[in-house]
């Protein structure tokens, strides 16, 4: 059994996870779901320390970061580094200390201190909304608008240690996370390349939506 802590990207509480934390708990792990503050001028820091609050006392913590919720994972497996035995990024990355969200990504429209989400419609970007047929309207329902300051606010490390990573590509094929590791992109600049797995998936940027069955499988198989 495996202590399993799922963080969201913007936009996304812990509803997202639903799907893939029910089949994750039918195999007989503990799961979390984190639900992050989208309150106006919650900073990246916030988000960290809602991480490391729902590690507590735990050990062998496994945490699971998909997009944005890649900086907070990587945030509290730096402070608390003795409590948590592995960090999964799913279409994300161990990014590293001063960098932001924000400066990974397109320039975002803020408007009174929040990011609006997107529309979810695959008609609009098919390779990042992948998958998402006839899942528009009830993501769109339930997304909320994330915090600005958090994507503005750049992580603070205390060192490069980290444990080993796991990272799930969706979006990428693996051949070009490889290269962008070699290349040093931002997104896998912090990575410790001691201790690392490249996986794939091939879907959309939201797989816990697209694919639940296969992320849910493939996070068992990780830790098995």
């Amino acid at each position: 059994m495996t202590n399993f802590i799922l963080v969201p990207g913007m936009w996304l509480g812990g509803w997202a996870w639903d799907a893939v934390a029910d089949r994750l708990r039918a195999s007989g792990h503990d799961v979390t779901a984190l639900t992050l503050d989208s309150s106006p001028g919650t900073t990246l820091d916030t988000h960290i320390e809602q991480v490391v609050s729902a590690i507590g006392d735990a050990e062998d913590v496994v945490l699971v970061g998909h997009s944005y919720g890649g900086l907070p994972v990587r945030g509290a497996a730096d402070r608390v580094p003795r409590r948590v035995a592995r960090v999964i990024y799913v279409d994300s990355g161990p990014v590293p200390d001063g960098v932001s969200q924000a400066d990974l990504g397109a320039p975002a429209t803020v408007e009174e201190g929040l990011i609006a989400p997107p529309s979810f419609d695959p008609a609009d970007n098919p390779v990042q909304f992948a998958g998402l047929d006839g899942m528009t309207a009830w993501i769109r329902a339930r997304a909320v608008p994330h915090p600005a300051a958090s994507a503005e606010s750049p992580l603070k490390l205390n060192g490069p240690d980290q444990p080993p990573t796991d990272l799930l590509c969706t979006t990428f094929a693996a051949r070009d996370v490889h290269r962008m590791i070699e290349q040093n992109h931002p997104f896998f600049s912090g990575l410790d390349r001691r201790d690392y797995r490249v996986h794939e998936l091939p879907t959309g940027h939201w797989p816990m939506f697209s694919r639940p069955d296969d992320l849910a499988a493939m996070l068992h198989d990780l830790v098995s």
